[in-house]
């Protein structure tokens, strides 16, 4: 398909080095479009960018990403939409930068429904992982759409249990959108883009830049009420997320853990900060507004081995001390335990109990 003429000026202008967002906001404030902005003269816009971005403006533009953006508009489920556009997400309208252009892949309605974002470690535990899942889908059953980054670990887990309720997903990435990264959650994806919604700031062809990722987490927060953090170290990117959506105003909530993970400090800081403790999806949802509802994660019944098994990691040959039962005896309860899905085996050797 052939672009029209708005969405190619700002395709364009969104190529111009040096202009950014803030540049172009001013540029359109006082010139009224894009396609004023690119016939404005030199003289005029150096009244208002470096000369240097103003002849840029003015000069020839490479056709590749146009012709590029094009041929990705053929498949339907595709869209690129501008801030002056009436499907543009209304949430991000609020926030300090938002983004001027979105690539769209999948469902555009999802964009403007109340949202949770919920983000957590890459390197998450098997328990964080089920929290995120059980979270996202009890948020989605109740018509909260899930937004994350659809990194490893708990962000993914977070789609996958957006996925199985009303509320869908979003995924929010950091390349352009004719990529998947990371790789391996190719069939995530592909499960987002025909039953939820992909998207990004970042033109088609974009490679995953370690810059790009602080960038996105704004449009996630942006995007939610609320921001859930589910597991997170103190280095997590998870924090810059949860400290955007400080900023911009939205609800924060991190789920504790133990005071031995690594994976717990950054939800602990988070919570001496002032974040809401939360113990259950029902927390978060009567705090959004949410009617009351069964929401709440069901523990497991209870074995016995549980009054010496708890949530924290421990070795074989510690638990066969408490339990009194031997090795053999413990490995095969284990092994049972691990099947029915509430027991995690870590590695070095450590069993862990999961909700």
């Amino acid at each position: 398909m052939s672009l029209d003429a708005s969405l190619a000026s700002w395709l364009k202008l969104s190529q111009i080095s040096g202009l950014g967002n803030e540049g172009l906001r001013r540029l359109l404030q006082v010139f009224g479009s894009p396609g004023a902005v690119l016939d404005a003269s030199v003289s005029s816009l150096s009244q208002h960018v470096k000369p240097s971005v103003a002849k840029a403006i003015n000069e020839e533009f490479d056709a590749s990403l146009l012709d590029a953006t094009a041929a990705w508009l053929n498949d339907h489920i595709n869209r690129v939409i501008t801030l002056a556009d009436a499907e543009y997400p209304q949430a991000l309208l609020n926030i300090s930068d938002p983004p001027l252009l979105l690539y769209v892949k999948g469902r555009i309605d999802l964009l403007n429904t109340r949202s949770l974002a919920v983000v957590g470690s890459r390197n998450s535990t098997a328990q964080g992982v089920r929290n995120a899942e059980a979270f996202a889908k009890a948020a989605s059953e109740s018509g909260l759409c899930v937004v994350s980054g659809m990194a490893h670990g708990i962000d993914a887990a977070a789609h996958m249990g957006g996925l199985q309720g009303r509320g869908s997903s979003i995924a929010v990435v950091g390349t352009g959108l004719d990529k998947v990264y990371p790789a391996a959650n190719r069939e995530l994806a592909h499960q987002l883009a025909q039953h939820g919604t992909i998207i990004s700031e970042f033109p088609l062809g974009t490679p995953p830049l370690a810059s790009n990722f602080p960038r996105r987490n704004r449009i996630i927060s942006g995007l939610s009420e609320g921001c859930l953090v589910v597991e997170a170290s103190l280095q997590s990117g998870s924090l810059i997320t949860a400290r955007m959506a400080l900023e911009q105003g939205r609800e924060v909530f991190a789920i504790p853990g133990s005071i031995h993970s690594p994976q717990s400090k950054g939800c602990h800081s988070l919570i001496k900060q002032g974040a809401k403790l939360v113990e259950s999806a029902q927390d978060i949802l009567e705090e959004l507004g949410f009617a009351s509802g069964s929401s709440k994660i069901n523990a497991e019944d209870e074995h016995p081995l549980f009054t010496h098994l708890g949530y924290d990691s421990i070795d074989i040959e510690t638990l066969a001390q408490r339990s009194g039962l031997t090795i053999p005896e413990l490995s095969a309860i284990l092994l049972q335990l691990e099947l029915d899905g509430v027991v995690a085996t870590l590695p070095g050797g450590l069993y862990q109990r999961i909700a």
